[in-house]
């Protein structure tokens, strides 16, 4: 997956973005509605178990808006997901601080947030995926809200939320089955 940017390059931006609770620190006029959101974030034990084996490490960036709805509904979830595995190392960066950065992540030839990119433990490219999942979508457009973006704290139905909870892990699990049957990571470990 060609992005343009070069692992030394996604190991510096990684390493200077920053944690959740900072990320969420940096933009805390919209905090509440992350935090809020962070109670509903609760992961089912099977997914718990699953994240809990994974076997290779996986660098993941995040580039959001603190002032995104999509970001506040999402963004809880994406970091109960990693929290839930130590193999997950999840950073955020802010798209309007990192402009630079969103034109290589762009969607749609637009500036999407949330988007995520997924790295191997050596920042190699593995996958992007923004700004929504499927059942986001399909919910919206549903609702046909008109707007590009939910405003934070917007109610979303209980079933929307466990699905879209639901398909981001589906991709974390991805991206590590991908890592783990790698061929060239299998040699570097000797798996």
């Amino acid at each position: 997956m060609p992005i343009g940017i070069n692992a030394e390059k996604l190991e510096g931006l990684h390493e200077s973005a920053q944690s959740y609770d900072a990320y969420l620190e940096s933009g805390s006029a919209h905090a509440a509605h992350w935090r809020k959101n962070d109670a509903q974030a609760i992961l089912m034990p099977e997914q718990q178990t699953l994240l809990s084996g994974f076997m290779r490490e996986m660098k993941v960036l995040v580039l959001s808006g603190v002032w995104c709805g999509d970001c506040s509904a999402q963004g809880p979830m994406l970091a109960a997901i990693a929290a839930a595995s130590p193999k997950i190392d999840l950073r955020w960066l802010d798209r309007d601080a990192h402009a630079d950065f969103a034109q290589h992540l762009s969607i749609n030839a637009g500036h999407r947030v949330p988007t995520v990119l997924f790295m191997a433990e050596d920042y190699e490219p593995v996958s992007v995926l923004g700004d929504r999942t499927l059942s986001r979508y399909r919910s919206i457009a549903a609702r046909q809200l008109g707007a590009a973006c939910d405003i934070p704290g917007a109610h979303i139905p209980e079933d929307e939320y466990n699905a879209t909870l639901q398909e981001w892990l589906n991709e974390f699990e991805r991206v590590q089955l991908l890592l783990r049957l790698s061929a060239r990571l299998r040699q570097k470990h000797g798996d």
